[in-house]
């Protein structure tokens, strides 16, 4: 009777082991996913302004003509 009770609690153990590891495994992709997203978004807008400037200077040359 004693070894079952062990095997149980030995399961259970590694039951919450991985459950904590699995956790911190989400919280890390958590953050990285968030900094990809703020690292994302920042390109974006200055991609954004770049393309803005580029048609600025293209209607400055058809404005010469």
């Amino acid at each position: 009777m004693h070894m079952m009770s062990f095997i149980k609690d030995n399961k259970g153990q590694l039951s919450a082991e991985l459950i904590i590891i699995l956790a911190a495994l989400i919280a890390i992709a958590a953050i990285v996913i968030t900094q990809l997203t703020k690292t994302t978004n920042k390109a974006s807008e200055k991609i954004d302004a770049k393309t803005e400037d580029i048609f600025e200077d293209i209607d400055k040359v058809g404005d010469y003509n």
